[in-house]
């Protein structure tokens, strides 16, 4: 990826109050603007009597986004929450800010304030994860071959997400491409010239942790 994204964690929930309105966030890791729109409409259901239900997303690297002021004068609402969410670097996110209105006028200014503080309560609620692109593929070895490849693989930055034990053993494993690439050119030389390994899918969403090691799913 040319540039380093995050997403959330975790769904969350967070209420605040800015004279007397009170300011719901609900934020979501999404996959794409389906899954996005539909998290959306979930939360402008679920709290359908509120004054607005203010909503930003952005999927796709960061190329697809949208936002809805939801009748709030223009660019009060909508604009500071996906300027949050550009501003945390986040990717495959959707977030709704709902509003319960309190009686006193907050002016365009306060507006853009409470919105956007909101949305930032959210995001830090629900805590960030780096996205990254891997590689999914199979390793396919004799059982006499298993132990040695078991072996190598559990010093290498991985995820196995699945083993197969039938004729053969067939080991389906996620990895970052630059150590997909070293695994391929190990197990290459490690096997005389011998290519055990079959790609299955390029440009996989996985995510790292603190200490750069990938993971499949946010913990």
């Amino acid at each position: 990826m040319s540039k380093d994204f995050y997403t959330v964690k975790k769904q969350v929930e967070v209420e605040m109050e800015e004279r007397r309105s009170i300011f719901i966030c609900n934020i979501k890791r999404v996959l794409n603007e389906e899954e996005a729109m539909n998290f959306i409409n979930e939360i402008k259901v679920k709290y359908k009597d509120a004054t607005h239900n203010v909503y930003a997303y952005i999927t796709n690297n960061g190329i697809s986004m949208r936002y809805s002021d939801d009748g709030e004068p223009q660019g009060t609402a909508g604009p500071p929450v996906l300027e949050v969410l550009k501003r945390e670097n986040l990717n495959n996110v959707a977030v709704v800010v709902t509003r319960y209105f309190g009686g006193i006028l907050l002016g365009a200014g306060g507006l853009v304030r409470a919105y956007g503080a909101s949305c930032k309560q959210g995001v830090d609620a629900a805590g960030k994860v780096k996205e990254s692109e891997a590689v999914v593929f199979n390793i396919v070895c004799d059982y006499d071959k298993y132990g040695k490849v078991s072996n190598y693989l559990s010093k290498r930055n991985i995820v196995i997400r699945n083993t197969e034990f039938t004729e053969v053993v067939t080991l389906e494993i996620m990895a970052f491409n630059d150590e997909f690439q070293k695994i391929r050119q190990d197990l290459i030389e490690m096997f005389n010239g011998n290519d055990i390994i079959k790609v299955k899918e390029e440009g996989v969403t996985c995510f790292v942790d603190e200490e750069g090691k990938i993971m499949e799913v946010p913990q």
